[in-house]
């Protein structure tokens, strides 16, 4: 198949094997000690940030194909998010996704951390402006013709 306008295409799949795919990302919210205190303690205006992070990384999983334009809409057998907050300085936030696809899942683990890391953020704002999040990457990913990935 020829190569589409401005290179833009979704691949074609279709005579990929199927296989359970799994993938695992990590994030990593830096804030003040008392902003990781507040978090901890569920002491926010807003409410529980840990249980509003793992459900927001939850849904975005869900929702890759929809917000990244390329990737194919996967049937997620499963999104596993947590969210720790026992440093003094940041939260660690880590995705574990799996399918049973044609295609990886590594894109759902990412975004999964991304909205987490970004609703932790969102959740803490008014009380700490110098918050920021490093560190998305993928960690692990296992299935596919390429086979395993850790990093």
């Amino acid at each position: 198949m020829p190569p589409q306008p401005h290179g833009l295409q979704m691949i074609d799949i279709g005579a990929k094997p199927v296989s359970l795919r799994t993938a695992r990302a990590s994030a990593r919210v830096l804030a003040q000690p008392e902003t990781i205190r507040r978090i901890r303690t569920h002491e926010l205006e807003k409410g529980d940030a840990i249980a509003t992070a793992r459900l927001a990384g939850i849904m975005a999983a869900k929702r890759t194909s929809d917000i990244v334009p390329l990737c194919h809409p996967l049937p997620l057998e499963s999104v596993t998010v947590t969210v720790n907050a026992s440093a003094t300085d940041a939260v660690t936030i880590e995705a574990t996704v799996k399918a049973t696809a044609r295609t990886g899942v590594e894109m759902e683990a990412l975004l999964a951390v991304s909205a987490a890391a970004l609703t932790l953020y969102d959740m803490c704002k008014s009380i700490d402006r110098g918050m920021s999040i490093e560190d998305i990457r993928l960690e692990e990913k296992h299935g596919g013709t390429r086979g395993d990935y850790v990093r």
